[in-house]
């Protein structure tokens, strides 16, 4: 959908996914949830699936829900996630462990599948749980980390990454969405560039997955690892998932770090030693959070129904209204992300010496948008359960905190 006004009345009337907001808890209530991109709301029907699951795959089935259901439930619902949100053909997403664990297990594995190369590349206003680990991982394997200045209100580049790549460089770290500024960047050249120069690309979609069309086999990309509680509506502490391209799997390129019982060809037969499974069971290593899964469930069938497609357009309708808005109605605050919504993901942060204090004021009265240092607010803006009017109030409210 596209502007016609500022009038938020008429923008929520005329927006053909207002209709599934009341599906979300609490979204029709008081609170002016500006955090979407940090914690979704979760749907009405995960309060329902997980009492049934209680009741009966739990309660009813016992152990035997691992033979009927839980052993292969990674897998199918990545494959799911693969189909739905991610553009990648089945057999190459699984759900498990946490983002910070998959992530380690991706360049640990994405670096020992280029030997000989000595570098990391990754951007110095990347998440900190990816620059932590990355320095974990360059620690401990004897590797040294290329560290990558880029505009701190956008994200890495094409320009930024292209001289800094040669024959050292193994592995590439870049977010498709970036944290602060929301800057989405350009994958598929940026793979083709570490492609190019021999080295592998690992993409964090936690930012974008859910929210943004994702093509990770058309990119072309190695591994890519993800969080289901933000666009994914999964709820806290939800599992993240993994991708491995089918080319690394086919060819046992791909072997990560933490061998476990579930990640082993044979999981029952417990034997004396580890091999790992074909396929992307090998990501896993221990039993898989099955209850962690079950808003994540919910999330992927409605985003099935409405289509990414149809998500993003919303998402960039609500961004150009939150920066419209801003210009017009709170002089002396800077948007402090791109511009171009082409560029931008589904946040919009807004840069203000006192942001830390107003973020504080606004969750005192209910409008919770986040706060990241040194003086950024963000707005995140959920596209299914975010409205025109939610976005105009809270703004408002800034600007009244400001004030």
């Amino acid at each position: 959908m596209t502007l016609t006004s500022l009038d938020a009345a008429a923008l929520d009337a005329a927006d053909p996914l207002a209709g599934h907001r009341s599906r979300f808890v609490g979204a029709e209530g008081p609170i002016v949830y500006l955090d979407g991109n940090s914690l979704g709301r979760p749907l009405r029907a995960t309060a329902a699936r997980m009492a049934a699951f209680v009741e009966e795959e739990w309660g009813g089935r016992l152990i035997r829900g691992w033979d009927e259901r839980w052993f292969e439930l990674p897998l199918t619902l990545g494959d799911r996630l693969g189909r739905v949100v991610l553009g990648a053909a089945p057999g190459q997403v699984a759900v498990g462990d946490s983002t910070t664990v998959l992530l380690y297990k991706m360049v640990r594995a994405a670096v020992a599948a280029r030997p000989g190369r000595r570098e990391i590349v990754v951007d110095r206003d990347n998440f900190p749980t990816d620059r932590y680990v990355v320095e974990g991982v360059a620690r401990e394997c004897g590797l040294t980390v290329r560290w990558l200045d880029v505009d701190p209100d956008g994200g890495m580049t094409a320009e930024d990454l292209a001289p800094v790549l040669g024959p050292d460089t193994a592995l590439v770290v870049v977010s498709h969405v970036a944290y602060k500024s929301g800057h989405l960047a350009d994958l598929e050249t940026l793979t083709r560039l570490a492609h190019d120069a021999g080295a592998w690309i690992l993409v964090d979609l936690c930012h974008s997955g859910g929210s943004v069309p994702v093509e990770l086999d058309a990119w072309e990309i190695d591994v890519a690892v993800g969080c289901s509680y933000k666009y994914l509506n999964g709820g806290p502490g939800a599992p993240a998932y993994g991708y491995v391209a089918a080319r690394h799997l086919a060819d046992d390129t791909f072997a990560q770090p933490v061998q476990g019982w579930m990640g082993a060809a044979d999981s029952f037969a417990m034997g004396p030693a580890y091999a790992p499974a074909a396929g992307i069971r090998r990501l896993l290593s221990g039993t898989p959070p099955i209850v962690g899964m079950l808003g994540l469930e919910d999330m992927v069938d409605l985003l099935e129904q409405t289509g990414v497609g149809a998500v993003r357009a919303k998402s960039v309708a609500l961004t150009e209204y939150a920066v419209a808005l801003v210009d017009r109605d709170l002089p002396g605050v800077r948007i402090a992300s791109p511009r171009d919504p082409a560029r931008r993901g589904g946040h919009v942060t807004l840069a203000h010496p006192r942001m830390r204090e107003v973020t504080a004021a606004l969750w005192e009265r209910d409008v919770i948008p986040d706060f990241r240092m040194p003086d950024g607010l963000r707005i995140g803006l959920s596209p299914l359960s975010t409205s025109f009017a939610e976005v105009a109030a809270g703004v408002a409210a800034i600007g009244a905190a400001l004030a």
